[in-house]
């Protein structure tokens, strides 16, 4: 088939030609697919997505209209032919590099500074880097001679096309020309003088990242902007740091922060009285302080915890994303295996005793507990939290929050629950030596009490109650079990491959090669990709160890056996340990091997 020289040459009929001659497309698919043209473009056309965009019918890739009939690949079947796979054959036909974006990567800067929106919109292009040979630029169309003739006159340098998805292109012009000119509207505000605050709100719907209008409103614009991206994410965290000469936005995707956008400095103070008004937080004060945003985004609510930190160049404020859907989950999306899963219910179901879930900050705690919450609540049964503050309301269930400004500790606020007749009672972490004799107290009285504690691992869990100065007799009287957890990485579905183990890998495990597999023992491993931002990761699971107090366990305990004679112990009666867990995930294939050993590598006895 003869190479296109002009733009127009690539219309929707040569492109099903292609298809068909790699066999990608069947030719029963390619009559459909012309006998449906005109209804699909017009849907597209009409989309509200793309009219947000200011795209007109002219501006519709043959590359987006094919993707939207999710044809089956002919290749690979049941495989979707969807717009990546008919870039990728498209680009090899071309002769260029086929290159997926990275919205994380991009330079903002070079990308607004090199073409304006309007061009960049106009004809599906976008600045990626300047290499050796020159600029890189996405294209939506790699046969258009023309348009690479304008670029290189433009810019004055050599052009190196690659090409990639137009709905990529389209949608990272939308996220980064309309931040960029919001936060440049905001600068030349500023420097006119004061902007009034805008009016004290509990509830907020932010604008979609495609109806951002700066110019109405650019401080608000860019706040909406940052958490839409939060949102597109999966960020659980948002970071906004002043340094001497500007201020960082970074995000924490999968457990790991990631620098988004740097802003001029004199814009920090605006962009964090704006969260700071949404969170009815007082943007004249110079003391930490803490806040909520409930959001309206589409059909979704989300619940948005901010903590504001004043510190040298201004205050630092960290907005943690409180997704329900994250947070009420059932107990067997967590990642317990079949047995574990089957152990923890057996302990949710008894009608007294402690269920503790113990691990650092940041291990996946407050979801176990709301899971196990949404397992056990029905209307036959009074169900109370005392929590600091409240993560996520639930329906079904009385939330307290304990508040010490008030005077209202949890031990304090511990006392009033009690006397309301719970069932069940969730404490959000045992703290302090009160609190937690009132729980075990609690738990001995005829309550299911569940929490959690700052421990390393499950047994650890006795020794920090003794600590607390619990009696010996009263933990061993009390505690039914405890859930120690961590969360790992889970490998990216797209790019991920099968790798052989090898002997020294598993050694490194601490597990014994089997003889059988004969050296041929795989795992897991991503190579990464935009999906995953080239980390190899997509999503997080839990690895769990779980200690249960049996009738020889409850002894030790009475007795005061020391933490290691006591893991001794728990190690014969069958207690599987964080580490032998995610290696049962990396053979399961849910996580890589590095992984495993990265999160468990402070437990090694």
């Amino acid at each position: 088939m003869r190479k296109p020289r002009r733009a127009s040459e690539f219309d929707f009929e040569l492109l099903l030609q292609l298809m068909l001659e790699l066999k990608a497309l069947t030719e029963e698919q390619r009559k459909l697919a012309t006998t449906r043209e005109r209804l699909h473009r017009t849907r597209l056309v009409e989309a509200p997505a793309r009219k947000s965009l200011g795209l007109r019918g002219a501006d519709l890739s043959p590359i987006e209209l094919l993707a939207s009939f999710q044809f089956p690949d002919a290749r690979k079947r049941p495989d979707v032919l969807d717009e990546d796979r008919i870039v990728a054959a498209v680009a090899t036909f071309a002769g260029i590099a086929h290159r997926r974006i990275d919205r994380l990567g991009l330079d903002a800067a070079l990308v607004t500074r090199t073409f304006s929106r309007a061009y960049a919109r106009k004809h599906g292009v976008l600045p990626l880097e300047v290499s050796a040979a020159g600029l890189v630029v996405a294209m939506s169309n790699p046969f258009d001679e023309e348009l690479l003739q304008n670029i290189r006159a433009l810019v004055r340098k050599e052009v190196e096309p690659v090409l990639a998805g137009p709905s990529e292109i389209q949608r990272a012009i939308a996220e980064l020309y309309g931040f960029r000119a919001s936060i440049q509207h905001a600068q030349a505000q500023t420097q006119g003088g004061p902007r009034k605050g805008s009016d004290l709100e509990q509830f907020f719907n932010i604008a979609g990242t495609n109806d951002l209008d700066p110019a109405a409103a650019p401080i608000v614009s860019a706040v909406d902007f940052i958490l839409n991206y939060a949102f597109d994410q999966r960020a659980s965290d948002i970071h906004i740091e002043p340094q001497r000469e500007e201020s960082v936005v970074r995000m924490r995707i999968d457990g790991v922060l990631h620098t988004i956008y740097r802003i001029p400095r004199a814009l920090h103070t605006a962009l964090t009285n704006r969260i700071k008004i949404m969170s009815r937080l007082d943007i004249s004060s110079r003391k930490p302080q803490d806040g909520r945003i409930r959001v309206g985004r589409g059909d979704t609510d989300l619940d948005l915890r901010v903590a504001a930190l004043p510190t040298t160049f201004g205050d630092k404020v960290v907005v943690r994303v409180l997704d329900p859907g994250m947070l009420l989950r059932d107990l067997a999306e967590l990642g317990f295996l079949e047995d574990e899963k089957a152990t923890v219910e057996e302990w949710l179901s008894r009608p007294n005793g402690l269920v503790l879930v113990t691990g650092p900050t940041g291990s996946g705690k407050t979801t176990t507990l709301y899971s196990a919450l949404r397992a056990i609540t029905t209307t036959e049964l009074n169900v109370l939290t005392l929590e600091d503050p409240i993560e996520v309301v639930m329906d079904g269930i009385t939330q307290v929050a304990a508040n010490v400004k008030t005077g209202t500790s949890f031990a304090e606020a511990l006392r009033h629950v009690l006397r309301q007749d719970p069932d069940v009672l969730m404490i959000g972490e045992i703290r302090d030596r009160e609190t937690a004799e009132h729980a075990l107290q609690a738990a001995l009285t005829g309550h299911l009490v569940l929490s959690t504690l700052h421990t390393n691992d499950a047994v650890g869990a006795v020794a920090r109650l003794s600590e607390l100065g619990v009696p010996p007799f009263l933990v061993a009287a009390t505690v039914t079990g405890v859930i120690a957890q961590r969360l790992v990485r889970k490998v990216c579905a797209a790019c991920g491959e099968d790798v052989v183990l090898t002997v020294d890998e598993m050694a490194a495990l601490g597990v014994r090669h089997p003889d059988e597999y004969a050296g041929q023992l795989l795992a897991r491993r991503g190579l990464g990709c935009p999906r995953c931002r080239f980390t190899g990761y997509y999503g997080r699971s839990a690895v769990f160890e779980l200690f249960g107090a049996s009738t020889r366990m409850r002894q030790l305990i009475a007795e005061g056996t020391t933490p290691e004679a006591l893991h001794r112990a728990a190690r014969q009666d069958g207690l599987r340990t964080l580490r032998e867990h995610a290696v049962r995930k990396v053979a399961l294939s849910v996580t890589s091997l590095e992984e495993a050993l990265r999160v468990t590598a402070d437990l090694e006895r």
